[in-house]
């Protein structure tokens, strides 16, 4: 695939439902490349051989192995993915019926009295396992919370501002409306969402007439719900973001805070270990997954990736004429057009972007685009990004393409990692896909402990010679999570969901190292140990 420059748009889409188990051992067991072939599909031949070789130096156990991961996780997470979201569901309403009705016994009593209260999704009160896992809303510093900030991107105020965000972004429009105008006496910019939603609609009008797919749309009205996209590859999508700024009237600050990886979001997990890759000519290979799920093109229609990523902003393309449907229901597109619109309005205003997991990656993906799309405008209006437990988005190539525009001449592009947080280490990083993390590397180890590193250790995390420190850590966090009220105070006091996500710890410590509050408390509580980097 070629442009009108005839540079080359190459790809490569992991795809687990195209092959079976014999395939699988077949190719894990005696390094069969036909049956692992099954597995993907390319832009040409080349770049099949380069991503599956068979013999050579390339090829390992360890080579074949990651692959083996990948598709695995994702055909069981597939499979589970309709029990999961149900599971979800249920979780989510037991905990907020709990919480409605001040405990199991309150519950009990109330039940016998006839005076159990039912709890409504997408209300004030209706609050997220995330929620229930870290109940805190308050910034650091509450009152005039931002005050204390500095448009700066090594601020620890702003840390903590966009630590809260990224957290904040799991839970309902009313919610976040009333914590953003409330409590953090800011203002929430609810003007995109609707506009939003209704490119989605659109989208889903043209496409139902095509029988391409199908779309289902909350009502909630000022925030994009769970938006379920069921596209032909049988992949739905989601994506939900929001936009505040400090003042109504000419704001200094505005932060745009995209929603992460949900517990119980089948797709959200599946893109996480998905392995598929586009690359952009001189800039590099991006996941497709994360490219998706800011609507810039779909796998079905590769096609579609070139034609919304070549556009920039001195050529005078028009993306809706371009692939009016992709356009229309672009994340990407919609985020850009309404900060450009609050930049007009607010003229002293900077930008943050945030995200914690899924989210950290769409945050750091976005301004790669206004990079590729020669937004410099905006980009110049930019403080910074910070991610929490982001996952990798891209190859060397793409980081120190990234590094020169992002990082100079100081840096404002931090990723945060706590501890043995899974995520971070996905997609691995290793001679197959060649993953690689860019930016600024804040580590905090389970003492809170920081660290500025280029990479956090154990990168890859897999293998028996990591399983013993992980799960001796991990019932050391759960000490310390029943002692946490008592050591630091009542505003570190973890809930009862948290220490149970602490038990689930003890058997994928990972899994609850990726926790939001593990990041918040490692913002609020980190000292600072100084390490000398060295370049990417």
């Amino acid at each position: 695939m070629a442009t009108e420059n005839g540079d080359n748009f190459r790809y490569l889409v992991v795809q687990p439902e195209n092959g079976g188990l014999t395939d699988l051992l077949r190719y894990g067991i005696w390094g069969n490349k036909a049956s692992g072939a099954k597995f993907f599909e390319s832009s040409d031949e080349g770049t099949l051989h380069e991503e599956l070789p068979v013999g050579g130096d390339r090829e390992t156990p360890a080579h074949r192995w990651v692959i083996i991961v990948s598709i695995v996780m994702r055909k069981l997470i597939k499979f589970f993915g309709k029990p999961m979201e149900w599971t979800g569901y249920v979780v989510d309403f037991i905990l907020n019926l709990l919480s409605f009705n001040g405990g199991l016994l309150s519950l009990l009593f109330n039940f016998l009295q006839g005076k159990m209260v039912i709890p409504v999704r997408g209300s004030a009160t209706f609050i997220s396992t995330i929620g229930h896992i870290d109940g805190r809303i308050d910034l650091q510093h509450p009152g005039d919370a931002f005050a204390n900030i500095e448009l700066d991107a090594r601020n620890k105020s702003l840390m903590d501002l966009c630590m809260m965000a990224s957290k904040l972004a799991y839970e309902n429009a009313v919610v976040i409306k009333n914590v953003v105008n409330l409590n953090w006496k800011a203002r929430l910019n609810f003007s995109l969402f609707p506009s939003l939603k209704t490119l989605i609609t659109q989208y889903t009008l043209t496409n139902s007439m095509l029988n391409r797919c199908t779309l289902s749309t909350s009502t909630t009205v000022g925030m994009v719900r769970k938006s379920e996209l069921l596209l032909n590859y049988q992949k739905e999508r989601s994506t939900q973001v929001f936009i505040f700024s400090d003042k109504p009237t000419d704001a200094n600050l505005i932060v745009i805070s995209f929603r992460g990886t949900e517990p119980f979001d089948a797709d959200d997990w599946i893109t996480d270990f998905d392995y598929s890759w586009y690359e952009i000519p001189k800039l590099g290979k991006v996941h497709m997954g994360f490219l998706e799920a800011m609507g810039l093109g779909n796998r079905v229609e590769t096609s579609s990736f070139q034609k919304l990523l070549q556009i920039t902003n001195t050529n005078d393309q028009d993306p809706t004429k371009l692939l009016p449907d992709m356009s229309e229901m672009s994340a990407y597109l919609a985020v850009r057009t309404k900060l450009k619109t609050l930049l007009n309005e607010h003229k002293n205003a900077k930008f943050m972007v945030t995200g914690h997991s899924l989210g950290g990656a769409l945050a750091i993906l976005f301004p790669i685009v206004l990079v590729l799309h020669e937004e410099d405008e905006l980009l110049q209006r930019m403080v910074g990004v910070h991610t929490f437990g982001q996952p990798r988005v891209g190859n060397r190539e793409l980081g120190r393409y990234m590094e020169s525009k992002l990082q100079q001449p100081h840096p404002r592009y931090f990723r945060f990692v706590y501890c043995n947080d899974l995520v971070p280490r996905l997609p691995y990083d290793n001679k197959t896909f060649l993953y690689k993390h860019f930016g600024v590397c804040l580590y905090y180890d389970s003492l809170y402990v920081e660290q500025k590193l280029d990479e956090e250790p154990n990168p890859n995390d897999y293998g028996l010679w990591y399983l013993i420190p992980e799960h001796l850590n991990a019932v050391w966090e759960l000490v310390r999570g029943m002692t946490m009220g008592m050591v630091y105070g009542p505003e570190y006091k973890e809930s009862w969901v948290g220490i149970v996500m602490r038990m689930i710890g003890l058997a994928i410590p990972g899994l609850s190292a990726h926790g939001p509050p593990n990041y918040v408390n490692s913002i609020r509580l980190g000292t600072e140990k100084h390490i000398q980097m060295s370049t990417l």
